[in-house]
């Protein structure tokens, strides 16, 4: 590769990823020292195009940002008007009072918003600061300077030979240096994930647990429509097959978000999570709400979930982990936006301090400490232990201990249980398929229920046949040679945008990948048991392209 010659580009700040991370640091940066050379780089054909994201938004992040976000028209529409919690069985639910929860459970005061147009709206801002913003520009891989730090990236490859190599017309994109680079990637980004390998980041932390969320937006019925409400379940369909549970959000124009959350330590590899959320909308109530309407939209995303235990060592010489990259979710609350917007204003100004002291490409421990110490390290901290008493105990125990764990968190600063830690990771805990039954799935109706490949052209995603597949099999034999026999082969049921298929060919089982469905959600990087599947990114502007509502 050193005989590639490239256009190299300077900056004070090269930001990954224009997510809510990324972009709080650029206008952070921006507001601190106009004369500030930043750069943000999004993979994505356009800002948000990404991020199918109905969220609960807690806007504390952006009162510390942007204080006048109101006067300034940010989108958020919807204040949330009414909170409920149910334990869903099969036929019938149970309402879980909010009175005993923590006031961290409250959503009151928060609000139902499309991160995607939240993010729109950000880049907007960050545009009229003098923020340079390219989307469609992959970051496939990192620069380093002579002592080993970070100073850059590479982007905006295209045309690479199906094989990977450069060809006739490839275009070797640029190298963009900075004094420090951001990766606010989200969930398992590529680069992210070789930072904290090199850096070895991890060590001395728990390992890191996800889950991954599935979502459809519905235009429902006006009748049935409530706007600001705010509906979570856990129970059934998944009961003690796995953790997880589902979100109902009701934001403005008659739409609801409608998600599902699967934690993946699931032991069961005959466990299909998108069935899983299929089955669920199935649900007497959630029937009820969604029976007259139409699914406008469809998306999946891991979602980290180990929480403060979980978190790496955010610095690395010339180099900082932001918002998901390092995993800053509040897994009871479902809530990660605030946090990654506090981050991203937190590394920009320890960068600006240590670029007014004429620092650069060294590690920056103010942010570190800014993370760990203030807002966001409160905010995990008092909920540290829900995710590994779930995964421990189980959902009641845990709902009773970890439901008294953060009122002793929020009241007195301190945990009966100490730091508990989460074991395995979410690969490791994949069992042999003998040990566990096969799962019978309902056939999907068509009218509630989807088949995957049918919910994937909702997300409108594409990727260029052209090019190299994206999710490189470290050994192309051992899906059939290991994980068949072993696991009845997990990728077929474990991603949900149908890209990994057993088929037979020649009386024979053939892996066959097809890469061109793929959501960018990650799955297989985490989940699979062998950890054969590295996910990288793809040429820029190929993915997903959620809609703009």
């Amino acid at each position: 590769m050193a005989e590639i010659e490239r256009e190299t580009m300077e900056y004070d700040v090269v930001i990954v990823g224009a997510g809510p991370a990324g972009l709080s640091a650029a206008i952070r940066l921006k507001q601190l020292d106009a004369d500030l050379e930043v750069v943000v780089l999004e993979k994505g054909s356009e800002v948000g195009a990404h991020i199918l994201s109905g969220a609960v938004l807690d806007p504390c992040g952006l009162d510390a940002l942007i204080p006048d976000w109101k006067e300034k028209g940010a989108p958020l529409n919807t204040e949330v008007k009414e909170d409920n919690f149910y334990m869903l069985g099969e036929a019938g639910e149970i309402r879980v009072p909010n009175l005993p929860m923590p006031p961290l459970m409250n959503n009151h005061g928060n609000y139902i918003v499309s991160m995607g147009n939240v993010c729109r709206w950000m880049a907007e801002q960050a545009e009229e600061l003098g923020v340079e913003i390219f989307p469609g520009m992959s970051c496939s891989e990192l620069v380093y300077g002579d002592k080993g730090e970070v100073k850059g990236v590479v982007a905006g490859v295209f045309g690479l030979e199906e094989d990977g190599s450069y060809g006739p017309n490839t275009e070797p994109g640029m190298e963009l240096h900075g004094k420090y680079v951001f990766l606010s990637e989200g969930v398992r980004g590529s680069l992210s994930k070789e930072v904290i390998a090199k850096y070895d980041l991890q060590a001395g932390k728990d390992v890191q647990k996800y889950g991954v969320g599935m979502k459809e937006i519905w235009e429902i019925d006006p009748a049935k429509h409530k706007e600001g409400t705010v509906t979570h379940t856990m129970g059934w369909p998944l009961n003690s097959n796995a953790g997880g549970g589902s979100f109902i959000y009701h934001l403005e124009n008659n739409q609801v978000y409608v998600g599902f959350v699967v934690h993946l330590n699931y032991k069961n590899p005959h466990l299909y999570p998108y069935m899983e959320f299929q089955r669920f909308k199935h649900h007497p109530m959630v029937a009820e709400l969604l029976e007259g309407g139409k699914r406008v939209a469809y998306g999946a995303r891991a979602i980290t979930e180990g929480g403060y235990q979980s978190m790496p060592k955010l610095v690395a010489p010339g180099v900082a982990l932001l918002g998901c990259s390092a995993g800053m979710v509040n897994v009871p609350r479902i809530k990660g936006n605030h946090n990654a917007m506090l981050s991203g204003k937190s590394a920009a100004e320890a960068a600006y301090a240590a670029i007014q002291a004429d620092r650069s490409g060294d590690e920056l421990p103010e942010y570190e400490a800014a993370v760990r110490d203030g807002d966001i390290g409160k905010d995990l901290k008092k909920v540290r232990n829900v995710k590994p008493m779930w995964s421990k105990w189980g959902l009641l125990p845990s709902l009773a201990l970890g439901g008294l764990d953060m009122w002793t968190n929020t009241l007195f600063g301190l945990s009966l249980f100490g730091t508990l830690k989460h074991g395995k990771n979410d690969a490791e805990s994949t069992e042999e398929a003998s040990k566990h039954k096969e799962i019978d799935y309902p056939k999907p109706d068509g009218v509630l229920s989807f088949d995957r490949l049918t919910n994937v052209s909702f997300a409108a995603t594409n990727h260029e046949e052209s090019q190299p597949c994206h999710l490189r099999l470290a050994d192309p034999n051992l899906p059939i040679s290991t994980n068949l026999p072993k696991f009845n082969e997990p990728a077929q049921r474990y991603c949900p945008a149908g890209v990994y298929e057993v088929v037979e060919k020649d009386g024979k089982p053939e892996f066959v990948v097809n890469f061109q469905n793929c959501v960018h959600c990650k799955t297989c990087d985490i989940k699979d048991p062998s950890q054969n599947i590295t996910w990288t990114t793809p040429q820029g502007g190929d993915g997903p392209n959620y809609p703009n509502m």
